[in-house]
């Protein structure tokens, strides 16, 4: 239960952070400040990702990389109109739906309060009454004057959305950027279970950027690590009122992928694991890409045998994305056993698949 409340903590104080991708040099402090005590090492790579790691009991030993996403989806502004009214564009997969009377912050030479207007209902036709609108029919309103708004903005500023977490019923959570800030708990979860802990494999817990545009950040960190195997951890969708046939339920556990995108064995051992372990686990069939770091990860070098375990995650891509906080602490738990395994038989680091 402690280590529960601390990642509640944890969550709160990362999700409160902004870092469009691209930008996450706020959320890389803070995530190098969380893991520097349960490692013997922390740096930051030339893209910006936080390599933590713990080194092995002995030198020359096999490497296992556990890795989860920094940045969060967002905008930036591509044009200040002649009132002073932001244009922007998305950065990541952004829903163009949850846009309209949402609160922003602009990080222009100072961050910004904004929101995202719309025309009343009042002054709306029947046609627009009925359609969504796209991102370049809207506009920011930060309250200032076209003088003032251009002393402090410029095309290319950044903004995020304003979003407070915040606990709910039964264990859960809702705010902005749980994906992937959520898996970062859970590897500071296994980062913790395993700090005590003699192994014959050195863990790189990667803490990457730009997995919402292009997977740069898990791709370049993987090509530097060299990692004999590696554990992906992101989110997946959770069943809604609007979502009923969705096999993954917040609170009921993990989804671990199966497909092209990911090591059979390695999929399996997951499952033993979670079965072990007392953890709830469904399988996810992806029949290509898993959506995940996986992809950069798995071609690396000359491949890197890759896992992918994900949280069931409500309302994603919203900046009210919800989840259960027992589901982070079990994909933790899972992921410190994926390592332990892995150190205590070697074997199975060993590439060749049969099938």
């Amino acid at each position: 239960m402690e280590k529960q409340i601390e990642i509640e903590a944890v969550l709160q104080r990362l999700s409160a952070l902004h870092g469009v991708s691209g930008f996450e040099g706020g959320v890389a402090q803070a995530a190098a400040e969380l893991f520097a005590p349960y490692v013997d090492e922390v740096y930051t790579d030339a893209l910006g990702s936080v390599i933590a790691v713990k080194r092995a009991k002995q030198e020359h030993a096999k490497r296992v990389m556990l890795d989860a996403h920094m940045d969060e989806i967002g905008l930036m502004v591509t044009s200040i109109d002649e009132k002073g009214f932001l244009k922007f564009t998305n950065v990541g997969g952004v829903d163009e739906r949850i846009l309209p009377a949402r609160e922003v912050v602009v990080h222009g030479r100072r961050d910004i309060a904004g929101i995202i207007g719309i025309k009343p209902p009042h002054l709306q036709s029947a046609d627009e009454n009925k359609k969504t609108l796209k991102i370049d029919e809207l506009a920011i309103d930060i309250g200032m004057e076209p003088a003032a708004v251009r002393a402090l903005i410029e095309a290319g500023d950044w903004v995020t959305f304003s979003q407070e977490s915040a606990p709910l019923l039964n264990g859960q959570m809702t705010g902005k950027s749980f994906d992937d800030r959520a898996s970062i708990c859970a590897l500071l979860y296994a980062a913790q279970t395993l700090a005590d802990e003699p192994l014959d494999v050195d863990v790189y817990f990667v803490l990457s950027v730009r997995e919402e545009t292009n997977l740069a950040g898990a791709g370049c960190a993987a090509y530097a690590a060299e990692p004999d195997a590696a554990l992906v951890i992101d989110v997946t969708h959770a069943k809604t009122p609007d979502n009923p046939d969705c096999p993954f339920e917040a609170g009921g556990g993990v989804a671990y992928s199966l497909g092209p995108n990911v090591h059979t064995p390695f999929a399996q051992l997951l499952k033993t694991l979670a079965d072990e372990n007392g953890i709830g686990a469904k399988a996810e069939v992806d029949g290509g890409s898993t959506g995940t770091n996986a992809w950069a990860v798995q071609v690396s070098r000359t491949g890197v045998p890759t896992a992918v375990l994900s949280l069931p995650l409500k309302y994603m891509h919203t900046p009210t994305e919800t989840l259960a906080v027992e589901d982070i602490t079990a994909a933790g738990t899972l992921a410190a056993a994926f390592v332990r395994r892995l150190s205590e038989e070697p074997a199975l680091l060993n590439p060749v698949e049969i099938r």
